[in-house]
């Protein structure tokens, strides 16, 4: 996401609020991030400063810390110079990527002093400083010493310098007549790419100057919309405080508060990210089962191709004990005729070695063992299947993972099906998981996101008349079309059947079989993993997978 000049500018009219407010309290739960509690206008506002090198941002916010039992020492300085320090202006020098706080305290001598609180939004660069108001800097939440920075140290009595502009200009002083050169983002600052982008996309309906100044217009107006915008599966992909025409593809969720729009945003992609890393291990598990189970797949099938001539082995040990009278000691092979086979010649290797008794009963141990083998495999590759149709079930609904109740009741599946170690007790846990609800043409439409929920679905609250649906051969969520008595209608069907293919592995595919049938048609066999049904009385629908936006949740 381009955190720019402009996203900031978005942020800082809103920060705006707090001139004239005073620092009550301050806290720094991590190291690089502070929380500052403003007393402004008649109400208490909280306000997020981080340096993360993966998430830089100020706001306002609703969230809260526990902060250490000993506060850093960059949190110590401010409480020294701030606290109780009276907010006079909040600005962003030359449309940087630059927050200033400038607050008015009390020094050590009783005498009034002004700080300034220094926020740069520069991904891994990002730093917060407090400068006193000769620009010298007090302290910082990251020190940068000469040996890293030889240009621009970050220390405490190091006078502050701001990061060199690379000759780019402030789009806020251009006017209607300036001559614009393209990339915008090389050339002025506070410019993401995508906004770029966005100007340039304008610009086909107008003049470049034009499109550039009408949204600089609007900046220097104060005239923001905000909103996040999402992509097809409801994911978080941009934000941006203006409307953004290259995002029209996108669905867009708006905000009346840039620091509630971040705040969310944020949350969001944290969550995405912290939910990717617990199921990191779990993806890793299940991929290397099913590519364990498919190499056995392979290895049986050439051990099936191997014995599949056994019943030659029998037949051969009955010719040679037919034949025994004629069969002379010590010859390598004869000729008899075939009464298998309408009494055609064929010739019957022999071990000179041995008696052509032994040679009879050579070749019926051989046929014994094969047989043997053949049954056995049939009981393995019926198990191996099994676990692959399995293990590709539970790898769709890792798909559909979307808090950790899910993770948690798949992870449980798993260890019950010995897959994955048990944790702590062996005593099962109710999980707090619930399938996805929808409601379509006035019908409700239940999707199980994992095996436990596709059973519950499915064996537990689905009624005998309500429709069962399911992607034909295809791992796949459990759909459930409750009809409560009622004929079904065709958009509730096609709409089922669209939900099946979307959470299945077919997600990207398209005319997608799916077979749907009455719920006391489907049954599950005794000692079947969870989620594996039977069915019979079904019939067919193909559709192509799309994203239903009608989500009501339960």
């Amino acid at each position: 996401m381009p955190f720019d000049g402009v996203t900031l500018a978005g942020i800082v009219h809103e920060l705006s609020l707090l001139e004239g407010g005073r620092v009550d309290k301050i806290s720094q739960p991590e190291r690089d991030e502070i929380y500052l509690n403003i007393r402004a206008r008649g109400a208490n506002h909280r306000v997020l400063l981080t340096a993360n090198a993966n998430s830089p941002r100020i706001g306002f916010t609703s969230q809260s810390k526990a902060s250490p039992l000993q506060a850093p020492m960059f949190c110590m300085v401010l409480r020294k110079h701030i606290s109780g320090g009276k907010i006079i202006a909040i600005l962003q020098p030359d449309f940087e990527r630059i927050v200033e706080i400038r607050i008015e305290a009390l020094d050590e001598m009783g005498d009034r002093s002004e700080k300034t609180i220094i926020l740069e939004i520069m991904g891994r660069h990002s730093n917060i400083m407090l400068c006193d108001a000769n620009g010298r800097v007090l302290d910082a939440i990251k020190h940068v010493p000469p040996s890293v920075s030889a240009v621009r140290p970050i220390l405490p009595g190091v006078t502050y310098s701001r990061p060199p502009s690379q000759g780019k200009q402030n789009p806020l002083a251009v006017t209607e007549d300036t001559p614009l050169a393209v990339p915008l983002y090389k050339n002025f600052t506070g410019i993401s790419p995508v906004m770029s982008e966005e100007i340039c996309h304008r610009a086909t309906l107008t003049s470049l100057n034009e499109a550039f100044f009408s949204v600089f217009q609007q900046i220097k107006a104060n005239s923001f919309d905000c909103a996040i915008y999402r992509d097809d599966d409801g994911k978080a992909y941009d934000i941006a405080v203006l409307p953004f025409s290259v995002f029209g593809h996108l669905s867009r969720e708006k905000y009346d508060s840039a620091s509630r729009m971040l705040e969310d945003f944020y949350l969001q992609r944290t969550e995405t990210f912290r939910i990717g890393q617990k199921t990191a291990d779990m993806r890793k598990l299940i991929n290397t089962h099913l590519e364990r189970c498919r190499k056995k797949a392979v290895v049986f099938e050439k051990t099936l191709d191997d014995i599949k001539n056994r019943d030659d082995h029998r037949i051969n040990g009955e010719l040679i004990t037919a034949y025994l009278y004629m069969i002379k000691s010590g010859i390598k092979s004869f000729i008899a005729e075939n009464f298998y086979d309408d009494n055609k010649p064929v010739e019957i290797a022999l071990d000179p070695q041995l008696t052509p008794s032994e040679n009879a009963q050579k070749y019926f141990k051989l046929y014994n063992k094969q047989k043997r083998a053949y049954a056995a495999l049939q009981d393995q590759i019926e198990s191996n299947n099994t676990d692959i149709v399995y293990l590709e079930s539970i790898a769709v609904a890792m798909e559909t993972v979307i808090d950790e109740a899910d993770i948690s009741e798949i992870r449980a599946e798993l260890a019950e099906q010995g897959f994955i170690k048990k944790r702590g007790s062996a005593k099962k846990v109710a999980s707090a998981a619930k399938p996805l609800k929808y409601i379509v043409d006035g019908f409700d439409i239940y999707v199980g996101k994992n095996n436990t929920q596709n059973d519950y679905l499915t064996m537990k609250m689905a009624k005998n008349n309500d429709i069962w649906f399911h992607t034909k051969d295809i791992a796949g969520s459990h759909v459930i079309l409750v009809t409560r008595g009622r004929e079904p209608s065709e958009i509730a069907i096609k709409e089922a059947a669209n939900l099946a293919a979307y959470n299945s592995r077919a997600r990207a595919s398209g005319n997608v079989p799916v077979d749907y049938v009455a719920k006391k048609h489907v049954k599950k066999p005794a000692g079947a993993k969870p989620g594996y049904v039977i069915y019979d009385y079904y019939k067919t629908i193909y559709v192509t997978p799309q994203k239903t936006v009608i989500n009501k949740g339960i």
